[in-house]
């Protein structure tokens, strides 16, 4: 067992662990105590586990905050994967900077200073956005879960076994049948259908990285069941495109509600109008704190 930890004042603009994972950016980790999506204090010291494959084979990864630090225990190094994986090397300062000076998005920045934008791995993402139409985040969640213990590799920690996200080969190999049984619904085909792709190696979301952001989007809607929604989410949440603004219920509210003007028709041109007037290059960030900041307090 290695263990570590990052020292909260060490990041710009210091961080909050439980907003980044509790804030329908990512449905690949998951706390410890059960206590997900609402169920435990805000700014609380809880544990959040989640796999990786930094070093080939799957391994566990805990991490909590607690007296000003990011304190994490895995099998392997993993202060180089959280880094990553929760954005750790972000400017929030300068991000914040670049936002609009309205009370919506300064109230939503308060309330959650500390949030970061996560990269999570492009495959387990795209199925995870799949299977996020008209779910609550708990529900997208727990699919999430579902799919690790039904069809992921085991992975011996710390005295428990837990599961990986499955591979593109291993959810390639499951039935439409086995993946409704999961309370998939409609979703189960796409799910089934896009990890063939990819295990087949007719198309992979990875190979969306290092596009021009838009081209990224589009090669993103060849998967099946991803829009134009689905492949901003896994731009902006895996693929590192902080400007990538998905326009889902809770955004099309707010554009009407506060940015009438940006509401162009078509989602290409709304995108880009909602974007111009979140701050560009980083709109994707101001966009997931107002997300969170009006999810939360509905």
């Amino acid at each position: 067992m290695e263990r570590g930890s990052i020292p909260v004042s060490s990041l710009a603009g210091g961080v909050d662990l439980q907003a980044t994972l509790e804030s329908g950016q990512s449905y690949l980790w998951w706390r410890e105590d059960g206590n997900d999506y609402g169920a435990g204090t805000h700014g609380d010291d809880g544990w959040y586990l989640t796999t990786t494959r930094a070093t080939g084979e799957p391994a566990v990864v805990r991490v909590r905050q607690a007296d000003g630090r990011l304190e994490w225990e895995s099998t392997v190094d993993a202060d180089p994967v959280l880094r990553e994986r929760l954005g750790l090397a972000d400017d929030l300062p300068a991000i914040r900077a670049s936002a609009p000076d309205d009370d919506l998005v300064q109230d939503a920045y308060d309330e959650y200073w500390g949030m970061r934008i996560v990269r999570d791995p492009a495959f387990p993402t795209t199925v995870a956005f799949i299977c996020s139409a008209q779910m609550r985040v708990s529900r997208i969640h727990g699919m999430q879960q579902s799919l690790r213990e039904a069809f992921g590799t085991p992975v011996d920690f710390d005295g428990e076994t837990y599961h990986a996200f499955p591979t593109p080969d291993q959810l390639a190999a499951a039935t439409e049948e086995q993946l409704r049984d999961l309370k998939l619904g409609y979703r189960a085909p796409y799910v089934e259908r896009t990890a063939e792709m990819v295990a087949s190696g007719e198309a992979d979301p990875d190979d969306a990285r290092g596009l021009p952001y838009e081209d990224a989007r589009e090669y993103l809607t060849r998967f099946v069941g991803v829009g134009e929604k689905v492949a901003d989410c896994v731009s902006l949440f895996s693929l590192g495109y902080l400007e990538a603004v998905p326009l889902d219920t809770w955004i099309r509210t707010t554009i009407e509600e506060y940015y009438s003007d940006c509401d162009r028709g078509t989602y290409a041109e709304t995108s880009r109008a909602i974007r111009d007037r979140l701050g560009g290059e980083y709109a994707g960030y101001t966009q997931t704190y107002i997300f969170h900041h009006r999810r939360t307090n509905s």
